[in-house]
């Protein structure tokens, strides 16, 4: 087991058929005992109740809220001192042409997207220092690599490209305390999100360009992010993880 007995907090990983859940489900897998935060607290509970073994925590948090951030890694390190790794999971996306994107639904993706990262990121990081280890794994996407093109738009790849440089400049911060840092990019994954999001037509095209052929599963980018919430990646940080088919080779 991968994950024996570390305590892993995963941020909006309520949905159904989401990377959170996917992510949660694979972790407990591989023994870990997982905090699942999600602003819809049924939807956290519905996460807990899929998982394998036992001590798995559900929380209601609203990441673009400081005060829940705190609220969350309290408790948790209240029931289980300590805190070995944070999945900044949670993110929401819009597929708006740059003209369309409104005042309001700027703020709201980046105030998910890379605001939520940041509050739960600085939350964390005093217990891993004082343990002198921890795993951090932000999700960005490939429309940060790209600029967009695939299912968000200009205000999606301007936020998840802050993910990656915060990634980065976090990396390089808290190397010396024994903490990693590193974001996943995934390409078009079959989860609720684009479920139903685009037409046919435009999904066909998408498929297209991608050399695998299909479009990934959710269980595809939590491999990813077990590998990197593990030993097995204890040499990397700063690093960005492309899980898109091959559809953005760089």
């Amino acid at each position: 087991m991968l994950l024996k007995d570390k305590i892993c907090v995963v941020t909006g990983a309520g949905s159904a058929r989401g990377l959170g859940r996917a992510t949660a489900r694979l972790f407990a897998e591989h023994g870990a005992k997982l905090v699942i935060l999600d602003i819809d607290l049924e939807a956290a509970r519905g996460t807990v109740a899929e998982l394998k073994g036992r001590g798995h925590m559900a929380m209601k948090a609203d990441v673009t809220r400081r005060k829940d951030c705190e609220r969350a890694v309290e408790r948790t390190l209240s029931r289980h001192g300590r805190i070995d790794v944070l999945v900044n999971n949670a993110g929401i996306t819009a597929p708006q042409r740059l003209m369309d994107v409104t005042d309001a639904l700027y703020d709201r993706i980046f105030d998910v997207n890379m605001r939520g990262s940041f509050f739960m990121t600085q939350a964390v990081v005093p217990a891993m220092r004082s343990q002198r280890s921890g795993s951090i794994v932000n999700m960005s996407s490939v429309s940060a690599q790209r600029g967009g093109g695939v299912f968000g738009g200009t205000p999606y790849a301007a936020a998840k490209g802050a993910v990656l440089g915060y990634t980065k400049a976090c990396a390089r911060e808290l190397g010396p305390d024994n903490i990693r840092v590193n974001a996943i990019c995934p390409s078009l994954i079959d989860t609720d999100i684009t479920a139903g999001g685009m037409d046919e037509e435009r999904r066909r095209g998408i498929m297209a360009t991608i050399p695998l052929g299909r479009v990934g599963q959710a269980a595809e980018v939590a491999g990813c992010c077990l590998f990197l919430a593990s030993d097995l990646s204890s040499y990397v940080t700063g690093s960005e993880v492309d899980v898109n088919g091959g559809s953005h080779i760089h």
